[in-house]
């Protein structure tokens, strides 16, 4: 006889201990060039994710990993589905092959319901280096656009929608 067990998902229990006081801030308030990253996480159906985890990971505004940039930023979703992160913009990255990335914010998606994070990535609207990223080249035109942050009010807006006609563009990794 076989006995069936719920399967495992990454939440909704992620806000017990995951999240710590300064997780949104990538970097201080009063840093040079700081902007709010800010959007909203919902669901196939459209409605809000109001227990997901937006991590983000990026380089310092050189372009760099490491060194005294801490780089990584974590904040729980509100009632409404709303994350915010205080960072800078990133610098261009090195690729294989000698080929640069443009600026861009890795982000992973913990949420109820999902077996394993998501993950995606952010380029800013702004960006003329957003043309020639091997990995934004590789989406489908019609889809980019999922991953495109645009300014908004002290930063850019980046809403991500895990399933759905407009959902967000995953990469495996």
């Amino acid at each position: 006889m076989t006995t069936e067990t719920p399967s495992q998902t990454v939440g909704p229990f992620l806000s017990i201990g995951l999240p710590w006081a300064d997780g949104p801030d990538v970097v201080a308030e009063g840093t040079h060039g700081e902007f709010w990253l800010r959007g909203v996480v919902r669901d196939g159906a459209g409605a809000v994710v109001p227990d997901a985890l937006v991590e983000t990971w990026q380089a310092d505004p050189e372009g760099q990993f490491g060194g005294t940039f801490r780089g990584f930023g974590r904040c729980p979703t509100d009632d409404e589905g709303r994350y915010g992160i205080r960072t800078v913009k990133p610098g261009v990255v090195a690729a294989p092959g000698g080929d640069t990335q443009a600026p861009h914010v890795d982000v992973s998606v913990f949420a109820r319901g999902l077996l394993n994070r998501v993950v995606t990535r952010v380029y800013f609207a702004d960006e003329p280096a957003n043309a020639t990223d091997p990995v934004l080249s590789g989406v489908p035109a019609d889809r980019r656009d999922t991953l495109i942050a645009v300014p908004d009010g002290d930063g850019y807006r980046f809403d991500i929608s895990l399933q759905g006609p407009h959902e967000t563009v995953f990469f495996e990794l």
